[in-house]
């Protein structure tokens, strides 16, 4: 079975590695590390399809150590005994390197095996994972690793990688490949900083090509239908989830509309609108608040018509509560107040109540002061009378404090004239 065009065309020298220059472009630290020839256990960590497999190979292939290469998703505590069973014999006199892809399946007992050996240099580590380090690998391993991210590839470092793909094709088959800079650019700006998916579109993009006078022409119908949706980066339980949700919640709470539409966006063209949803209903509490107590109101309407009326109809609503919930005044006091109250109460021994908060019943014997003696608001003028609510202990506590809102601002004005009425 022939090779995907993504493994003939794999780079074999950091010259031929596309993007990542924040680490490899020179005078850079992965760079350096590597060109030392001195190799510590390293995590590359970053979205597939970004080189951190190429890299790893060509790390191995210049070490001159003994490679090992094991994958997450189907290596066995057994597989690593194997691995480990190999220390210091006659193959491995320079050392082990074990490239461990997908290091994030592995559970804690397996990453634990590793400790001791990649500890005392016995086995060098590279290991990858599409998932943040810090929560799915083990820390003790992370303790002796360096992490290094890689990113999502730009467009225009794309665009070389599908040329040599093309090229490479047109050699293969030995028939010429007419693709255009339109192509090209829409290939690289379709497959969101993957260059796998690039390469693998441009593989199929030939095959869907029109023949005729001995070449094959990609035409842009052909790649419409490849490339749609590919450009979506998106695991409903991975990184890249909660890093649009929390761009989403960040730009509205910065009021920029725009911004937090392009986010919402992304959501709903992956088919999430129900994170969506509720990161909306948490904004028009947590940062509109009472600045607009109706924004809580309104965005509940129009997530509940989203959820009944179901994509594509739903983005209409979804739009209008965040543009409303952008553009409306920021107030987070309540949220404040309430986190300002939990601190006390957690802070704090068990309070007693008021005697005349508490509910009515009878006075023991042993009571100091008998009888409920509370004052009914709604008895005096105003319906207001000052009395003391909190116990005892936090009697002067002032957990809320009024927002500089029009909202806010006319409660607090309102207060101030039921005290002056007191005087």
């Amino acid at each position: 079975m022939s090779a995907p065009l993504a493994d003939k065309i794999r780079p074999k020298t950091l010259a031929d590695v596309v993007g990542q220059e924040h680490i490899l472009a020179e005078g850079k630290p992965l760079r350096r590390i590597i060109e030392s020839g001195s190799v510590p256990n390293m995590i590359f960590y970053g979205p597939s399809g970004v080189g951190k497999t190429t890299v790893a190979r060509i790390i191995a292939e210049n070490c001159g150590m003994t490679l090992y290469k094991l994958n997450g998703t189907n290596a066995s505590l057994s597989d690593i005994k194997d691995v480990v069973a190999d220390i210091g014999t006659f193959g491995t006199e320079n050392g082990i390197l074990l490239y461990l892809d997908e290091i994030q399946y592995l559970n804690k007992k397996q990453q634990q095996s590793l400790l001791e050996y990649i500890e005392n240099g016995d086995i060098t580590l590279i290991a990858s994972t599409t998932e943040n380090p810090y929560f799915a690998v083990y820390n003790a391993v992370i303790s002796r690793s360096t992490v290094f991210e890689f990113k999502p590839v730009t467009a225009q470092q794309l665009a070389p990688a599908i040329k040599r793909a093309f090229r490479i094709i047109s050699e293969e088959r030995q028939i010429s490949v007419a693709a255009d800079d339109e192509i090209i650019n829409k290939i690289a700006y379709s497959c969101g900083g993957d260059v796998r998916k690039a390469i693998n579109t441009a593989e199929l993009a030939v095959m869907c090509g029109e023949i005729g006078d001995g070449t094959i022409t990609v035409t842009t119908e052909s790649l419409e239908i490849l490339a749609q949706r590919s450009n979506m980066r998106y695991d409903r339980d991975g990184d890249q989830h909660y890093d649009i949700l929390s761009a989403f919640h960040k730009s509205v709470r910065g009021s920029d509309e725009n911004a937090a539409l392009h986010y919402a966006a992304r959501l709903i063209e992956a088919g999430d609108i129900i994170s969506l949803c509720r990161r909306m209903l948490c904004i028009a509490s947590e940062d509109v608040g009472l600045a607009y107590p109706m924004a809580i109101v309104v965005t509940k309407a129009c997530v509940d018509s989203a959820l009944q009326l179901g994509l594509p109809e739903a983005r209409i609503p979804l739009a209008e509560a965040i543009i409303l919930l952008a553009t409306a005044p920021k107030s987070n006091s309540a949220e404040a107040a309430i986190d300002a109250a939990i601190a006390d109460v957690r802070s704090c021994d068990a309070l007693d109540f008021p005697r005349h908060l508490q509910n009515v019943h009878y006075d023991g014997e042993g009571a100091k002061i008998k009888g409920q003696h509370y004052l009914y608001p709604h008895n005096f003028p105003n319906h207001y009378v000052s009395q003391q609510y909190l116990p005892d202990a936090l009697k002067d506590r002032v957990y809320y404090e009024f927002g500089d809102n029009k909202q806010e601002q006319a409660a607090l004005l309102y207060r101030k004239k039921l005290l002056d009425s007191l005087k």
